[in-house]
């Protein structure tokens, strides 16, 4: 989901980051606290998809956001099956899935760029107790800057694996994946050391 950004002009493009960001943090804790049945699960499975809709979001990019949830949420069904009821398994899942929904519209509705501005803006008034926004910032950009770098790496190593005819290995594929990784994060401290980040 990080960085999947649809340009569009609706009313949720227009929202500001900072606005959408406390929206949905209310969103997910009112629907956990207050939704109790599948009924209510319903309902709001229901708005969420009329919000995809107002975005002008297509289905095929709503279902991709959830897919990686998937299996996490199938394990959870049948522990909540094993354990409690059809309804709270639903309750659980329901709320889980659309929590991810929720927060995948804010994504593809918001540049990244954004949303560390207004993440920077809300942590300013923790300067007092030694909190740096623009570093934490930083350090924001940077990890979702790395996911698709690692992604990256692990891809190209695996290729060229199959491209060898090497045989699967999980310590084959770690090993050359880790040294990448390692060197890639050596290189980017020394770009940022000389762009005076760590300067106090």
């Amino acid at each position: 989901m990080i960085g999947l950004y649809c340009p569009g002009d609706s009313l949720l493009h227009r929202l500001p980051a900072g606005v959408k960001l406390a929206l949905l943090l209310a969103s997910i804790v009112a629907m956990t606290v207050f939704v109790r049945s599948p009924l209510g699960i319903a309902v709001v499975a229901v708005a969420v998809a009329g919000l995809f809709a107002l975005a002008r979001i297509s289905w095929r990019v709503a279902v991709a956001q959830l897919r990686p949830v998937l299996w996490m949420t199938v394990i959870i069904a049948v522990f909540q099956l094993l354990t409690t009821s059809v309804e709270r398994a639903v309750v659980v899942c329901g709320a889980l899935v659309i929590s991810v929904a929720l927060a995948a519209l804010v994504t593809v509705t918001t540049r990244v760029t954004a949303m560390l501005d207004a993440l920077t803006r809300a942590l300013r008034p923790l300067r007092g107790i030694g909190v740096d926004p623009e570093r934490v910032g930083v350090l924001l950009a940077l990890a979702i800057r790395c996911v698709p770098l690692l992604a990256g790496i692990v891809h190209d190593v695996a290729q060229a694996r199959r491209a060898r005819g090497v045989s699967w290995s999980a310590t084959a594929l770690v090993t050359p994946v880790l040294v990448r990784a390692l060197r890639t994060a050596d290189a980017m401290g020394e770009a940022l050391a000389a762009r005076g980040v760590d300067d106090d």
